[in-house]
């Protein structure tokens, strides 16, 4: 299996630290309004490169926080007239609901930031009893220039930040021994959520948090290290200079970035009114849809989100789905129970689609040409099964197609059983959806409810629900 490191810029061999398991450390989200759909690209991306390292048998620890504090949070928490810790436990449950609909698989653990400031507190001291890190009015600063590996991830030169201007900057400038060192720990301001520290009451720089709870939930080395691209510079770069002067070893073995995410080949952004929530999306399309999407692309390369290809990769997945339906149709009215000796002839041959699908995902993760041997699959599937076939046949044809796809968390076999959480979580859109006066969701909402043995009653004391 080969993936391609952002550090040496070539496809390497993956080796884990450990056989037959997989150290991995995902940045998530800051948590201060719903997850936008360019959140969501590293979160189906990196979830998909779990879990075909789980496919080939390796046992993953796979870690990705939740920021809870932050500038952004604590100017909406202002805004609301509400505690920092109200905004984030909001949206930290909103991310999960949402991450639910894109099938993304729960970490191994989600560390919150507030919750392990003391290791962060430990691992700057230990930075400024090696000389690495001192403090300043309050402030702890990293010296940068003490670190001889600094710009190696995103192979930027020092003396070219020093020259690019202020751009490149933390503020502070006037204190820091160099204009290029970055932020550790920072005073409070007036109506901040603030820590105690030998320095002062305040909080965490940004940097040093993923360096921590990587740490503290993988050790101090790990194999993979991942997020978007965006991340490499300065986060990233920042990472690592802390991580290895603390820890005196290599941090990361691997470091793998997703590409941009466009939209109708613009860059997103507020200001240019092409800002999409995962929510939003949610409410036109089933976020199955979504998650096919991401994955028709490879994940190092840009991508353009559009209707016009969300359609197309609807259409794409309804294939699949169709084609297990059939599967199960058939075998629910199979004559014959074993395979016949042709079939199992037959059977043998999708050896080559499993072959297709793991030569393309063992090429970096290329998901767009395992989705192929997928299409391959289902071809095959269409053209050998038929009403003659043995339910033993069908069943094994179905059992491949959910094993294939499931590396890709699509789900292709739907149970029509409907959660009660699923119900609730569908009732909230269709309130959302009145609220915003777009009636014809609601409807839709309501004929699927309908559709699934589900009737909604509009009370005065709200939405309630019952079985037909």
């Amino acid at each position: 299996m080969k993936l391609y490191d952002t550090l040496s810029k070539r496809k390497e061999e993956f080796i884990p630290l450990e056989p037959g398991k997989v150290k991995m450390y995902v940045c998530g989200p800051t948590v201060y309004n719903y997850i936008h759909i360019g959140n969501a690209r590293p979160m189906i991306v990196f979830d998909t490169v779990r879990r075909y390292f789980e496919y080939k048998g390796y046992e993953v620890n796979y870690v990705s926080n939740f920021t809870d504090v932050d500038d952004k949070i604590i100017k909406k928490a202002m805004e609301e007239g509400v505690a920092t810790s109200e905004i984030s436990q909001r949206y930290i449950t909103e991310c999960k609901k949402d991450m639910k609909a894109m099938n993304v698989k729960a970490a191994t653990k989600s560390p919150l930031a507030t919750e392990e400031i003391c290791g962060m507190v430990d691992m700057i001291q230990t930075l400024i009893d090696k000389g690495f890190a001192y403090e300043k009015n309050g402030t702890v600063y990293y010296r940068t220039r003490k670190f001889k590996d600094y710009g190696k991830l995103s192979h930027k030169n020092l003396d070219d930040l020093q020259s690019g201007g202020r751009s490149l900057l933390v503020s502070g400038q006037e204190e820091k021994e160099d204009s290029l060192d970055f932020v550790l720990w920072k005073p409070k301001k007036e109506g901040e959520p603030a820590w105690k520290s030998p320095w002062s009451e305040g909080r965490p720089g940004w940097h040093i948090e993923c360096s921590e709870m990587s740490k503290k939930y993988l050790g101090e080395q790990i194999d993979i290290h991942a997020g978007g691209e965006d991340l490499v510079f300065p986060h990233h770069e920042n990472e690592i200079a802390q991580s290895e002067s603390a820890n005196g070893k290599e941090f990361a073995k691997y470091w793998m970035h997703n590409a941009f995410l466009n939209i109708d080949n613009r860059k997103m952004s507020k200001s240019l009114g092409n800002f999409f929530t995962v929510r939003e999306i949610g409410e036109k399309y089933d976020l199955q849809v979504l998650r096919f999407f991401m994955l028709s692309a490879h994940y190092r390369s840009p991508l353009n989100f559009s209707a016009e290809l969300m359609d197309a990769a609807g259409t794409g997945l309804e294939r699949i789905i169709t084609a297990a339906d059939n599967l199960k149709f058939l075998k629910n009215n199979a004559k014959l129970q074993n395979m016949t000796d042709v079939e199992k002839e037959d059977f043998e041959r999708t050896q080559e689609y499993v072959d297709g699908f793991e030569k393309a995902m063992d090429d970096d993760f290329n998901t767009a040409d395992a989705i192929s041997s997928i299409f391959e699959l289902v071809k095959y599937t269409n053209t050998t099964a038929d009403t003659e076939s043995s339910a033993e046949y069908l069943q094994s044809l179905l059992d491949l197609l959910i094993k294939l796809t499931d590396v890709l968390g699509i789900i292709v076999d739907k149970d029509d059983e409907i959660l009660a959480e699923d119900i609730e979580a569908l009732i909230v859109q269709r309130q959302e959806a009145r609220k915003s006066k777009n009636y014809a969701r609601a409807d839709e909402i309501r004929e699927e409810l309908l559709s699934k043995g589900i009737i909604l009653e509009d009370t005065r004391e709200g939405v309630k629900w019952k079985k037909a």
